[in-house]
């Protein structure tokens, strides 16, 4: 049973621990109270099929569908083999109903007075598996990866930093979120190695433009939702109805080449410095899990125009933080932010992304935009934390960085903290492997 607590004068509601019998540690970013979704295989069985993670243990949702998912939407004839699929889109687009059915009969089966899985060694046996005996894959074929610059202190300053510090903001950026669309196809799962970028770059604006490796590598702090049911072409989706299309949220890493991006990005904005690799987290965490967690709205002046107003909270304290490790060390925390500071919500993303009619279909990724906070040490990218190449950022044993070198790891974390409990999204990470010789 759940005891609800109640956080300052706001009343929200913070979940005290639940329990369940598979063991794992209070610090653990998957609780009882997660029930994430994911994509594994294993060695033994290396078709990809749906997961969840609870602790340390990875659960095959096929092999325990049969015993768990008994509501009517899960049993229903046309969704049996949801679960078997080597991607989560079929179970993104059945909707609100099944992952509420899922999500509740997960956490009852998982509770540590229910015998129905945990009595049941052959079916355990089959279906329970150490996280350290799986592969993670991406846990949706990305149709459509769209990325947005939803916080204003990251807009602010990087408008400081290349334009008049008194017009930081273009013109359009409180009316509506801005964003742009990303390369799907180099969308990667964390711990995915990558190589870094070549391009065009013209470091000195007196010279003709020169051809070779990014000399400034950089990593951004973003979070991104994957989204459920879609749309039809020519549909929009309303403000009202844009919760029931966001499936839930993971971890992402947009890789930038911040050379080739100032060359190039005039007069359509960033090409080559974007496409190469965008790096996103296993575990979808569901927004029924990070529900306890909203924070009020940030104020938005003017007042967004009627289609994109909404009322209800829709922003989350989800604690984020980067860490780089040199070859041969450890990683050493850089940055710590928190997705709170975000000005546009997913919301008024999704409603705008699709105001023109655009279709959105399951399992398309949304990205939040680098989100940096309000001080120096919670700044989402290189760029800001050396302040244009100004400074250097330690990242311990006596190693400095501006930008970020051949061999570097960059490790990004978050969770929400709850009363004797997190949900979290684990990792997400990559290392940058030299350019290619040309």
């Amino acid at each position: 049973m759940h005891t609800f607590l109640f956080s300052g004068d706001q009343r929200r509601v913070i979940l005290a621990a639940m329990a369940s019998f598979v063991e794992y540690t209070p610090e653990t970013d998957f609780p009882i109270e997660n029930i994430p979704f994911g994509v594994f295989s294993t060695a033994a069985e290396p078709g990809p099929r749906c997961g969840t993670r609870i602790g340390d243990t990875v659960v095959d949702l096929a092999k325990v569908a049969p015993t768990l998912f008994t509501g009517p939407v899960l049993s229903a004839a046309e969704n049996a083999g949801v679960f078997g699929q080597p991607t989560l889109n079929g179970f993104m687009a059945l909707g609100k109903a099944a992952w509420k059915e899922a999500r509740t009969a997960l956490q009852a089966g998982l509770a540590a007075d229910n015998g129905l899985l945990r009595d049941n060694a052959d079916l355990r046996a089959s279906a329970f598996h150490p996280l350290d005996s799986v592969k993670m894959h991406l846990p949706s074929r990305i149709g459509d990866y769209t990325d947005f610059y939803s916080s204003k202190l990251h807009a602010t300053n990087v408008g400081t930093m290349f334009r008049d510090p008194a017009n930081a903001l273009l013109p359009n950026w409180l009316h509506l979120p801005v964003g742009y669309h990303g390369r799907a196809s180099s969308v990667v799962v964390s711990g995915t190695e990558f190589k870094r970028p070549n391009g065009q770059q013209r470091p000195d604006l007196e010279k003709p433009p020169v051809f070779g490796p990014c000399k400034l590598l950089d990593f951004e702090v973003e979070m991104a939702f994957l989204t459920g049911p879609g749309n039809a072409l020519g549909e929009p989706i309303s403000i009202e109805t844009a919760g029931d299309h966001i499936f839930g949220m993971v971890l992402m890493n947009d890789w930038s080449a911040r050379d080739i991006q100032k060359w190039e990005y005039v007069p359509l904005g960033p090409f080559g410095a974007k496409n190469f690799c965008t790096t996103i987290s296993p575990w979808v965490v569901t927004m029924d899990a990070l529900a306890p967690f909203t924070v009020p709205n940030e104020k938005q002046e003017p007042e967004p125009l009627p289609y994109l107003k909404h009322d209800d909270q829709f922003n989350f304290d989800i604690k984020l933080t980067a860490a780089i490790a040199a070859p041969g060390k450890t990683p050493y925390v850089v940055s710590k932010t928190n997705f709170k500071h975000m000005y546009w919500t997913m919301k008024q993303q999704l409603t705008h992304h699709s105001i023109t009619g655009c279709n959105i279909q399951p399992g398309d990724l949304l990205g939040s935009g680098t989100i940096s906070g309000p001080t120096e040490d919670s700044y989402g990218s290189m760029l800001e934390l050396c302040w244009k190449g100004t400074k250097e950022v330690d990242i311990g044993d006596g190693e400095k960085r501006k930008f970020l070198r051949d061999g570097d790891t960059v490790v990004m974390e978050g969770f929400c903290q709850g009363e004797g409990f997190r949900v979290g999204f684990g990792d997400c990470s990559g290392r940058i492997l030299p350019a290619n010789k040309m």
